[in-house]
């Protein structure tokens, strides 16, 4: 996205909290779905601010079904950086907690739907 009113926007339609460790780097209406493109910004885990890191590039890109925007499916397509932590001699990455255990769901898409099930 290129401006900060654009990520304002998009922010409403996102888990909450998102947009503080990642950067929306595109979208794509597609036919029936909606891809948000999320990349995660260069701020080192704060377990490590001691440590001294590199960045070793990111993870493989994982999706994520999120809520539905206007009758459409939407998927965030979630890319998370690692880091190469020079004074432990290990590659570490930010333990987020966003995506509900044994699914590929957001947290709160699959509280909403577990809800409407009963």
């Amino acid at each position: 996205m290129n401006s900060d009113s654009d990520n304002i926007f998009i922010g409403h339609f996102l888990p909450e909290g998102i947009l503080e460790y990642f950067d929306v780097s595109g979208v794509r209406d597609l036919e029936g779905r909606i891809e948000v493109h999320l990349t995660e910004k260069n701020m080192h885990p704060v377990e490590y601010q001691k440590d001294k890191l590199t960045s070793k590039g990111f993870f493989e890109p994982v999706t994520v079904q999120d809520f539905p925007i206007r009758g459409k499916a939407s998927y965030l397509k979630i890319k998370r950086r690692r880091w190469l932590n020079e004074t432990r001699g290990l590659v570490v990455y930010r333990n987020w907690d966003l995506v509900a255990n044994g699914t590929r769901l957001t947290k709160e898409f699959a509280a909403f739907l577990k809800a409407m099930v009963g």
